[in-house]
């Protein structure tokens, strides 16, 4: 369908090419008569209203911007303004049908909205063109559909940052040594997990401590003075 749309938008534009050779003819024809303007008139008020209608509707099935099926649909009333301002230089004539200098002025202003009609034409040619290169548009792949508010309100902060509970929460009271030790490291010896014993600090050359070594020095004393 934008293929279409190209080749409409196209063909309109030539159609407007030909509107101004149609109107070169009737001026040079001699003698001059309004049957001259026969396939300038013909064109202007019937074949190019029907191209404008039939490039907006393939613009809409082409699914083309807003502003591109605006500037479709505008070739259309610059054409009824080029009726009117056709009319205004006949109608602004003196009394034995010479033209005056408003008629003048209307007559140039049929050949300048003219232009600007063709103008239009061109960027609705190269809109359609754009449009077609560019392609359908797709989703990009692997994109996800957003979530609902309500998924949002129970997903938890660090559910959301991509953070596993038991990696985010501080551990509790009851959780075991072992909770936050890698297991790359293996499980914990009992010996590193349980509190050390009071005579764990001591280096195994000089052999195990004597029963009161433990003791604090207090209690020692305490005990010698009580024996004497």
């Amino acid at each position: 369908m934008r293929r279409a749309f190209v080749v409409v938008s196209t063909v309109t534009l030539i159609v407007f090419a030909f509107q101004f050779v149609f109107a070169a003819v009737g001026a040079f024809t001699e003698p001059s008569s309004d049957s001259a303007y026969a396939l300038h008139r013909i064109t202007g008020m019937a074949v190019i209203p029907a191209l404008t209608l039939l490039t907006t509707l393939v613009a809409v099935l082409a699914k083309a911007p807003g502003r591109l099926v605006g500037l479709a649909i505008l070739p259309l009333g610059l054409n009824l303004l080029q009726a009117l301002l056709a009319a205004l230089p006949s109608a602004f004539a003196d009394e034995s049908g010479s033209s005056t200098a408003v008629s003048l002025i209307f007559g140039a202003l049929h050949a300048v909205n003219g232009i600007i009609a063709v103008h239009v034409v061109v960027r609705v040619v190269r809109g359609a063109s754009r449009l077609a290169a560019a392609g359908p548009s797709e989703p990009p792949t692997g994109a996800s559909e957003p979530a609902s508010p309500g998924t949002m309100e129970r997903a938890s902060p660090a559910a959301a940052v991509g953070i596993s509970p038991s990696t985010s929460d501080p551990a509790s009271p009851g959780a075991s040594p072992d909770a936050s030790r890698p297991a790359s490291l293996g499980p914990a010896s009992p010996r590193t997990s349980e509190a050390a014993s009071p005579g764990a600090s001591r280096p195994a050359s000089l052999g195990p401590a004597p029963p009161g070594a433990s003791e604090p020095a207090s209690f020692r004393g305490t005990g010698r003075g009580e024996a004497t």
